[in-house]
């Protein structure tokens, strides 16, 4: 690609900076990232936007991840063996990423973000409390774990966005944990997906390394800014900022898929 004017860098780093903050407090930054390097690079091929994309991201959820783990400890019992699932079911779907469109998926994400959204209101009390299901590490405890981190590792390595709000919802709803302690154990999960993304993006040659270094430099003082807060305003704050943003990718997802069906 040739050079980029500076104009659109700033506001590719400033897409970042958000990215940052909203993917540390509930998951799903390469919803606002992914959709201004679209705009900001028309030139790029889909496969170079994810990896720019998983380049940036992962500069913000390493920050992020240190922070959550400083500050809530989540228990690494379940975490490690979530994030080992995430590592290898995103780099399956990073592999077949070459083969995807971004609209083949629009209409399959609006559909899961609906119920997930719905579902979280339907259910107001959900992730206020920690109430574990199948026991903290027992063996279906950590087999779902292990599921979880497979199905939401081969979608983010073939797509990303709202990879962090799927392991979030998914740790809430289908074994109970309270939303700060789910976005922590979340945040390693990413971590881990964005690696492994990376380990096949980077030797195909696919990252745009100008554009990814600015906006991961951005998404690291989103990253810390956003986990402070979360961690501060604990798991009702979460949700609240859950539902907002959950709203917001249906909103921006589903005219997205409105325009794909009108052209």
């Amino acid at each position: 690609m040739e050079g980029i004017e500076p104009g659109i860098l700033v506001l590719l780093a400033l897409a970042g900076l958000a990215a940052g903050f909203v993917d540390a407090v509930v998951g799903g930054g390469g919803l606002i990232q992914l959709p201004a390097l679209l705009l900001g690079l028309p030139g790029a091929s889909p496969v170079q936007l994810l990896a720019t994309n998983k380049l940036g991201s992962i500069c913000g959820t390493t920050v992020s991840s240190i922070t959550y783990f400083r500050r809530v400890r989540p228990d690494l019992r379940t975490a490690l063996p979530l994030a080992v699932a995430a590592f290898v079911g995103s780099l399956g779907g990073a592999s077949v990423a070459f083969l995807f469109s971004k609209e083949m998926f629009n209409p399959i994400l609006l559909a899961v973000l609906l119920l997930v959204g719905g579902y979280t209101l339907a259910r107001p009390t959900m992730g206020q409390l920690q109430r574990l299901r199948f026991g903290r590490v027992g063996k279906r405890h950590l087999a779902v774990a292990v599921v979880i981190g497979l199905l939401v590792g081969s979608y983010d390595g073939a797509l990303g966005p709202g990879t962090g709000s799927f392991f979030v919802f998914a740790l809430v709803s289908a074994l109970g944990y309270g939303f700060l302690e789910a976005s922590a154990k979340a945040k390693i999960a990413n971590l881990a997906t964005n690696l492994a993304a990376l380990v096949v993006f980077v030797p195909a040659g696919a990252v745009l390394w100008e554009v990814g270094l600015v906006m991961g430099a951005c998404n690291i003082v989103g990253g810390y800014l956003g986990a402070r807060v979360a961690v501060a305003r604990g798991s009702r704050f979460v949700r609240l900022f859950f539902v907002l943003v959950v709203s917001a990718f249906v909103l921006v997802i589903g005219w997205e898929t409105l325009q794909q069906l009108s052209s």
